[in-house]
This record gives structure tokens, C-alpha cells and sequence, in this order.
């Protein structure tokens, strides 16, 4: 799961500071300990990232391997 949130952000040539400042409102420390695994991350900053990058909470947290099979069209 960390990777993925890691992955996701690079993929986006985002940096920690603006994921931590605009996406999530917490310092750019308390995010790090987020990607690197010594802060556990809330169910809400799971949905907030899984929306932001817009994959589904199975893909982020490696329940599915595929970013495109998480939502189906009605």
C-alpha cells in the first residue's frame, strides 16, 4: 500500500509538501511518516488520497492490481 501511495504521487510529479499541504492539510513530516510506514494512515486520508488520484480504495491499499477495474459504468 505505501508504494502505491508513493507510486501514485510521483507518477503525478507531485511532491510530499503539496500532497501533504493541499490534499491533505498536515505537515509535510507527518506525510512522509505517512509513505514511509511509521504513521498509520486514517481511513479518511485513505479515501481523500484514493479520490484525489482517482483509483478506488482496493487498488490503494493492493487489494486489486489494476487501477481501471475499480469502477464500472452504469
Amino acid at each position: 500500500m505505501l508504494k502505491r501511495i508513493r507510486d501514485l504521487r510521483e507518477d503525478d510529479d507531485l511532491t510530499q509538501e503539496y500532497v501533504a499541504k493541499t490534499i491533505l492539510n498536515c505537515t509535510r513530516s507527518a506525510y512522509s511518516k505517512m509513505e514511509s510506514g511509521t504513521r498509520i494512515i486514517s481511513i479518511d486520508d485513505l479515501i481523500t488520497l484514493a479520490d484525489f488520484y482517482n483509483v478506488s480504495l482496493d487498488y490503494l491499499v493492493g487489494r486489486v492490481d489494476n487501477k481501471e477495474d475499480h469502477y464500472s459504468k452504469k
